[in-house]
């Protein structure tokens, strides 16, 4: 049997999502909170593989279930098992030829950018940070060039494994709420450290340090040199992973007890 299960993750103590040799990571502890509620090893398979210091409200794994249990039991056991920072929201029966990252049509990720002359002291570890005033319009203009199909060469990490660097945007949003600006995009998949990137130039058009139009410079390019430094891992949240209907999925977003994620 097959189970589909959703989880909200505070990823600032990880080491990011997928397995390492020196452990600390979220499906480490996942795993092993799910092997001991069914008595027996599970291994999970993630929709996307956040990197450390990145969060999730909506994160999808699956794996084949060895125990009969009630999907009600698979939240409440496996919480029971994980630390304070991991939680399971949901969980599904699904068909066998489900996968949790390759059945996926797209997936949404938001960054959560303070903008303000100083810090935070209390969202440190959940919010990126930006002391000098940005322009949400300049911003939105530049973001607009990136929908639609592109190369996204200019925007990937060096040590990115994807087979390609073409992937399709469908939505780029900026908004402001007071101090905060929410950076959305969701697309058919993304690069390693591709938001991040993106984020890092939209702040430098944001600034004045150049026009809305350069993003689609660095686009044409394809140079990651040319393009600005990688935004700091904070304020990145995997808010949605969108799938087929027939899989019977939930498609909520963020979760409710997580209201900042919202006030954008």
């Amino acid at each position: 049997m097959r189970i589909a299960l959703a989880l909200e993750y505070d990823g600032s103590g990880f080491r990011g999502w997928q397995k390492q040799p020196g452990g600390n990571t979220v499906q480490d502890v996942l795993e092993v909170s799910l092997s001991q509620f069914a008595g027996t090893p599970v291994r999970v398979v993630c929709a996307g593989r956040t990197d450390a210091g990145v969060h999730a409200t909506a994160q999808v794994v699956h794996f084949d279930s060895p125990v009969e249990r009630s999907l009600f039991a698979w939240v409440r056991g496996t919480n029971s098992f994980l630390p304070s920072t991991v939680a399971a929201r949901w969980a599904r029966r699904v068909s066998p030829d489900f996968h949790a990252r390759f059945s996926a049509r797209g997936r949404r990720y938001r960054y959560l950018l303070l903008n303000r002359a100083h810090r935070t002291g209390v969202w440190h570890d959940k919010l990126g940070w930006h002391h000098h005033p940005l322009d949400v319009e300049a911003m939105q203009a530049a973001a607009n060039l990136v929908i639609g199909e592109h190369d996204f060469s200019a925007f990937r990490a060096a040590e990115c494994q994807a087979a390609s660097p073409v992937k399709v945007m469908r939505h780029a949003a900026i908004r402001r709420c007071g101090d905060l600006i929410s950076f959305e995009f969701e697309a058919s998949a993304f690069l390693h450290h591709m938001v991040r990137n993106l984020v890092g130039s939209l702040v430098r058009i944001g600034q004045g340090m150049r026009p809305p139009e350069w993003l689609g410079e660095l686009l044409a390019a394809g140079d990651r040199r040319l393009a600005a430094p990688t935004f700091a891992a904070a304020g990145l949240y995997l808010v949605a992973v969108s799938y087929p209907p027939e899989f019977g999925l939930p498609s909520e977003e963020e979760s409710a007890f997580l209201p900042f994620l919202a006030a954008a």
